[in-house]
C-alpha cells in the first residue's frame, strides 16, 4: 500500500492514495491551519472507525442478520503534552436492523476488535480502546 501527501500551503497538505482518491489535511488554527481540511488525528480515527464499521457489517451479513444501519461514534481522548496520543478510545455502535440477534452484534464487534480490523489492534496496542452498542429495529 502505497500513499503521497503533498504540502500544499502554511499546514495544509492533499493525501493522496493508490486506490486514486485525494483527502484534504489541514492543522489547527493556533499553528497556521486554515479549516481547508481535517486534522490527520481526526483522519486517523476516521479510519479506525471506518475499518471496524466495514468488519461489523460485513461480519453481521454474512451471520445472516438483517442489518440496514450502521454508525459508529467514536469519542477519542488525547494526552495533554507532546507527543498528543491517543489515551483511551471509545466506540459506540447504532446498529439499526430487522430481527438482529444480540449476541450476533456482541460477536461482530469482538471479532472486528480482536481478529479483524488492523487499524483497531494496531492502535490497541498502544491505547485502551472500549466499545458498546445500542441495536434498534428498523
Amino acid at each position: 500500500m502505497k500513499t503521497k501527501i503533498k504540502w500544499m500551503q502554511d499546514v495544509s497538505f492533499k493525501g493522496s492514495s493508490e486506490s486514486g482518491h485525494e483527502v484534504i489535511l489541514d492543522g489547527p488554527k493556533e499553528l497556521g491551519g486554515k479549516g481547508l481540511g481535517m486534522r490527520p488525528m481526526e483522519m486517523m480515527l476516521i479510519g479506525m472507525g471506518g475499518c471496524t464499521s466495514f468488519d461489523v457489517v460485513t461480519i453481521l451479513k454474512r451471520s445472516r442478520q438483517q442489518i440496514t444501519g450502521c454508525i459508529a461514534e467514536i469519542d477519542a481522548i488525547r494526552a495533554d503534552e507532546v507527543p498528543k496520543v491517543f489515551t483511551s478510545i471509545h466506540i459506540h455502535f447504532l446498529i439499526k436492523g430487522i430481527d438482529l440477534q444480540e449476541k450476533a452484534v456482541e460477536r461482530a464487534i469482538e471479532l472486528s476488535a480482536n481478529k479483524y480490523c488492523s487499524a483497531s489492534i494496531m492502535l490497541g496496542k498502544s491505547v485502551k480502546i472500549t466499545h458498546d452498542f445500542v441495536i434498534s429495529e428498523e
